[in-house]
C-alpha cells in the first residue's frame, strides 16, 4: 500500500522547480537557480516571452507579451494568429523562454567574454481560454501589469474583441531557470594582461511618456508606469 508523503517534503517539492529531461541544467549547472519563488518573481518583472513550437514539421519561434495568474503562464493574440492557433495545435510540448540581459561582462580574453543574465524556459501544453468572463478577467490582469490602475479608465472591450482574442495558457510544472550575476573569470595566466576587464552593467529605463497628438490639448491624468520593470539609471 503506498504511503503519503510528509507534508513537510510535499511544502518543499512545491518551493523548488521540478528536474525533468527538458529542464535538467548540465551545462553551467551551478548557474540554475531551484527556488521557485524565484522564477515567479521573474516572470512576473518581465514583459517579453517567446513562443517556441513546432507545427507542420517546421519550427517557430514568437515574441509576444505575457502574464501571470497562480501557476499559469499567459499570453494572448488574435484567434488566428500563429502564437495562439499554432500553438495551440503543436505537435508536442511548446517551450516558453524569458531572458533578460543585466550585463556585459568583458575579459582579458576573447575566450572568457560572458554576459550577466537571467532567463527562464518553460515547458508545456497550453489550454485555451474560451469563457468570454475569463477571458475578460484576463484582459484587465494584463493591462494593469501594463499600467497599473489603468482598466477602470478604459472603454470597455466588446463582444467581439473578446471573441475575436485567444488566450492561451501553460500551467508551471516543468520549468527551469539559469542566472548569471558574477565578475570576470579570467585564466590565472592572464590577469596581468594589460586590457580593461570587469563588468558593463545594462539598466532598462522608462523614457518620457509622448501623448497622442490628437488629444495633446487634453488634460489626462499622468500615464502609471508598469511596475514589472524597475527604473534605473
Amino acid at each position: 500500500m503506498a504511503t503519503q508523503a510528509p507534508e513537510a517534503t510535499l511544502a518543499d517539492q512545491a518551493k523548488t522547480l521540478s528536474n525533468t529531461a527538458l529542464t535538467q541544467i548540465k551545462r553551467g549547472a551551478k548557474r540554475a537557480i531551484s527556488e521557485r519563488e524565484a522564477m515567479l518573481e521573474f516572470i512576473d518583472q518581465s514583459l517579453l516571452c517567446f513562443v517556441g513550437f513546432q507545427i507542420n514539421g517546421q519550427v517557430r519561434v514568437i515574441p509576444t507579451f505575457h502574464w501571470r495568474d497562480g501557476d499559469y503562464l499567459y499570453w494572448h493574440g488574435h484567434s488566428k494568429a500563429a502564437n495562439i492557433q499554432g500553438a495551440h495545435k503543436a505537435e508536442d510540448k511548446v517551450c516558453i523562454t524569458l531572458a533578460t540581459l543585466d550585463g556585459l561582462v568583458m575579459a582579458r580574453s576573447a575566450f572568457h567574454h560572458s554576459a550577466n543574465y537571467r532567463s527562464v524556459m518553460v515547458y508545456g501544453v497550453p489550454e485555451a481560454v474560451t469563457d468570454p468572463a475569463e477571458k475578460q478577467y484576463h484582459f484587465e490582469r494584463f493591462v494593469e501589469k501594463l499600467s497599473p490602475g489603468r482598466w477602470p479608465q478604459l472603454r470597455p472591450v466588446t463582444d467581439t474583441e473578446t471573441q475575436a482574442t485567444g488566450i492561451l495558457r501553460v500551467k508551471l510544472d516543468e520549468a527551469s531557470m539559469k542566472v548569471r550575476a558574477a565578475g570576470v573569470a579570467d585564466d590565472a595566466e592572464d590577469m596581468d594582461w594589460p586590457v580593461w576587464a570587469g563588468v558593463l552593467p545594462v539598466h532598462q529605463v522608462w523614457g518620457e511618456p509622448e501623448q497622442d497628438e490628437a488629444q495633446a490639448s487634453a488634460a489626462h491624468e499622468r500615464l502609471v508606469y508598469p511596475e514589472c520593470v524597475v527604473q534605473q539609471k
